[in-house]
Parts: structure tokens; sequence; C-alpha cells
């Protein structure tokens, strides 16, 4: 499947807000059942060198397995809210070098991006070094906010963290979504829940409505955690994913992603089966 037809996909499911919004509605009904858990509580889930175990599903497998899970988590809420708007600017060089790592399964890569955290009015500069290891270690820095030019201390933060002169990189793809963040009572692990993610490349805009995407964060991954088993009773199977490279993948329509043809069949059928609830 092209990213030309996955973009014509998305394109078209995009209008039916109503449908989005009922969703919505449908996880604030969930989520209400999980006892909460505030920001400041959150420093032993950090994680910032840990594992990442990513899965697809859809939103209403998402509704599903939340309904069995509100005794073995706890839900971010952060001022009455427990679904959080996110947004993010990736930064590559002209060639898309970061993307290509990615696709050709390059294993010591990285990623930089700026991230803010609207309801909590927090901005952070972000390396995220992917190492050869198969872990993902974080490094962050706030800022003031979203900026597409690297100042003087992003600049040395940048270069303090990667082996590349941040003078190479450019703003390349900006996501928007909402997360829901779940806490384990009873191990060192943290769960995210990504829904209503939309791509920007310069004025335009892509959606993939009906999409849920779930990483489960450990300090070493294991098979005991509550929403993989979960998941593993829903069919739901782990699998490599990128927002980035997916965007990328997306709005760059000439840009090599044969590696990620399956995924891109993986989230039509999603979006597919989105369209017809």
């Amino acid at each position: 499947m092209s990213a030309q037809r996955l973009a014509e996909t998305a394109t078209e499911i995009h209008p039916a807000a109503d449908r989005h919004n009922h969703s919505t509605g449908r996880l604030d009904q969930v989520l209400a059942r999980f006892t909460a858990i505030a920001l400041q509580d959150m420093e032993d889930v950090a994680l910032l060198d840990r594992t990442d175990t990513k899965l697809l599903l859809t939103q209403d497998q998402l509704n599903t397995a939340l309904h069995h899970l509100a005794q073995a988590y706890r839900v971010l809420e952060i001022e009455g809210q427990r679904q959080h708007h996110y947004q993010t600017l990736y930064f590559d060089t002209v060639d898309l070098d970061y993307y290509h790592q990615h696709h050709n399964g390059k294993r010591n890569r990285y990623k930089v991006r700026e991230r803010a955290y609207i309801d909590s009015d927090l901005t952070f500069v972000e390396v995220k070094h992917k190492t050869g290891r198969d872990r993902t270690i974080k490094h962050r820095q706030r800022v003031p906010e979203l900026t597409t030019e690297f100042g003087a201390p992003i600049a040395t933060f940048v270069r303090a963290h990667m082996p590349l002169d941040e003078d190479d990189l450019i703003p390349t793809l900006q996501n928007d979504f909402h997360r829901i963040t779940l806490v384990s009572t009873r191990c060192t692990e943290r769960v995210t829940l990504d829904v209503g993610l939309r791509f920007r490349r310069n004025d335009g805009w892509v959606a993939l409505p009906g999409v849920a995407i779930a990483e489960v964060k450990q300090a070493r991954f294991s098979y005991d955690s509550d929403f993989l088993r979960e998941m593993r009773h829903l069919g739901v199977r782990p699998t490599n994913f990128s927002k980035y490279c997916t965007g990328i993948s997306i709005l760059y329509p000439h840009v090599k992603h044969n590696a990620f043809k399956p995924r891109m069949l993986h989230l039509k059928r999603i979006m597919r089966a989105d369209q017809r609830i």
C-alpha cells in the first residue's frame, strides 16, 4: 500500500468529527473508573532509560481493555483532565537522515524533537537515543515554547547529547494528539495511550481516526504486565511503530518507505474499522 493511498484514506475519514467526539466521550466514561495519580507523584516512573513495547489497536479495543484494567493502574490527572493534549515538532536533516536510519533498521540512532504539554503549560526539547541494545534513553530540557530555531541554550543541550551539529537540523514534521498515561499499581511500569493523532507538514494536515497507539514503558522488558496480558487476550501483538516515521511516510510521498508498508496496511485496516462503527 502506498503512502499516498494511506493519506487519501486518512483524509477522507477525517471529516467525521462527531464520531471522534463520541469516542473521546466513551474514553472519559471508562477512565472515570480509575484512581487518579498526580503529576508530582510520578517521579518513580519517569523511566528515562527504559525499554518500550508498542502496540497498534482500535479505539474500540482500547475501551474494552480499559474496562478490565481499572484495578491494575492509576491514571494521570491534571486539573481534572485525564486526556492530555500534546504537540510535537520534529527536527531532521535536509536529507531526512534520522528517518532513513530508522527505515533502514539502524540500531544506534537518534531523534530530536520539541514537545509541548498543553494542559501543563510545559515545553521541552528532547533527544531520544535508541541504543544498539534496544533501549531508549531520553534527555530533555525545559524551554519556553515550541520554536523552529535553536537558540544558544538549546543548541548546547542538543550538541551534548547527539553526534550531529544542531545547525544541520531543520523542522520537518509536527504532530498533535491526546495522551492517557497509566501507572501500574504493582510494578514500575507506565503505559501511554495516544488517540486523535494527526500530522502536519507546512499547511497540510492528515489525521488517523480510530487509531490508538499504546506504549508500555518498563525498566526491563517483562511479560508480567497487566496491560500486555490484556493485549494478548484481545489478539493485539507488539509491533515496531514510530509516529515520526509514519508522518514522514505519509506527508513526504517520495521518500523510501518499503519497510513500513506492513504497518501502513495495519493502520488502514484500523481506520476502515472505525469508519464502519
